[in-house]
């Protein structure tokens, strides 16, 4: 009954634009998908697996800008402090690595080869993501996830 006051919706007007509450948090996925998906599909055809994967990761900087960065902030706070969207959650990363491998499959990239480098990519994505919403984080998502693409590579380079 309270949040209906202080939003000033009712259950049915809430509902024409939500499936369920936690579509509030969990709404932005398709678009963030398509800000991935699209610079991948865009990067040269000769360019490695996981290059086209840096190139979608990096080109999300302009979906995560400072504009968003608040709601993702509290997003996060609330996904963290309540256990049962965590699943939620997963299915979401899950759903995006899947589209990533998809994208790098229609360039040529083989199997495992490309759910390897889209499953590389969304590890960047949560410590890049994780890193961005933290209160006292000042630089862009698109530097840190560079930053994190360049330790995986001299990690993996041995």
């Amino acid at each position: 009954m309270r949040w209906r006051v202080c939003a000033g919706l009712t259950p049915r007007t809430f509902f024409r634009y939500f499936d369920d509450k936690r579509e509030v948090l969990f709404g932005g996925a398709e678009q963030l998908q398509q800000s991935m998906v699209d610079p991948l599909a865009q990067t040269p055809p000769q360019a490695p697996a996981f290059d086209a994967i840096g190139a979608a990761l990096t080109k999300a900087d302009d979906y995560f800008d400072e504009q968003r960065r608040p709601f993702a902030r509290l997003r996060q706070a609330v996904i963290a402090a309540n256990p049962h969207l965590h699943e939620r959650e997963l299915i979401k990363l899950a759903t995006l690595s899947a589209a990533l491998a998809h994208a790098l499959r229609a360039r040529g990239v083989r199997e495992p080869d490309a759910s390897l480098a889209a499953e590389a990519g969304i590890a960047v994505f949560r410590v890049a993501f994780s890193q961005w919403v933290e209160a006292s984080e000042r630089r862009g998502y698109g530097e840190i996830v560079n930053t994190s693409l360049g330790r995986l590579r001299a990690l993996t380079a041995g």
